[in-house]
């Protein structure tokens, strides 16, 4: 006799919207199918050769195991990215510092650390499009602030923020260089999200993926700095 019964995935895992980005790889390679020019522009594919020593030190790996590596990151790797954040003006110690798998993972981490579930994130649009993800699979609500390509995408004024925070807002979620944007957030900018976020208690995610690629004269800026 079958069973009636069905296997179901839960709620919120219907809930979770698609990425945009993805969803175009298929309709790209029908395109492609069919003989037609395609220009992708739909995700930060490098197309610069990778560094000759990384790809060395892949070849020349001489362990005969590779083992689980220490859960907060390498000491050797942690004090490197210790001295890169001194170099850039930004005082960290290897023991402020905890490696993930990538930015997705550090960003889905940083929600559930500084936010409960049903707590609000506040963000600016257009943001990276799995923000939304991250933040569902987190139970936090996010709270995107629109900006105008008029002004290049740059920050509201401070009344307007300070309008959008509400009891439940924990955090702040920034992105410079952001995606896909490319707006760089000034020293004024962050100087201003700085001041909000400490007089109402909140903490700042700062997304900087991008934070190498900064052209035109400006110069990254990092809510951290010392001038801050």
């Amino acid at each position: 006799m079958e069973s009636s019964l069905m296997m179901r995935v839960s709620a919120r895992a219907n809930r979770f919207p698609d990425s945009p980005i993805r969803k175009l790889a298929p309709l790209a390679d029908g395109a492609i199918a069919r003989g037609i020019k395609v220009h992708s522009l739909n995700i930060g594919q490098p197309d610069v050769p990778t560094p000759r020593p990384f790809l060395d030190a892949l070849h020349s790996y001489d362990r005969s195991v590779i083992a689980y590596g220490r859960s907060e990151g390498e000491p050797a790797y942690r004090l490197a990215l210790a001295d890169y954040y001194r170099a850039a003006g930004i005082e960290l110690d290897e023991s402020d510092l905890v490696v993930t798998i990538g930015g997705s993972e550090a960003l889905l981490f940083a929600m559930q650390i500084v936010a409960e579930p049903g707590d609000e994130v506040l963000c600016f649009e257009p943001f990276y499009t799995n923000y939304n993800t991250f933040a569902m699979m987190s139970g936090v609500t996010l709270h995107p602030m629109r900006t105008e390509a008029a002004s290049g995408f740059h920050l509201p004024d401070d009344q307007a923020i300070l309008s959008a925070i509400t009891p439940r807002t924990k955090a702040i979620l920034i992105c410079s260089p952001n995606n896909p944007t490319g707006t760089v957030l000034t020293e004024s900018e962050l100087r201003r999200l700085v001041r909000i976020a400490k007089e109402r208690n909140l903490f700042i995610i700062s997304d900087e993926v991008y934070r190498e690629f900064v052209y035109e004269g400006n110069s990254h800026q990092h809510p951290a700095h010392r001038r801050h």
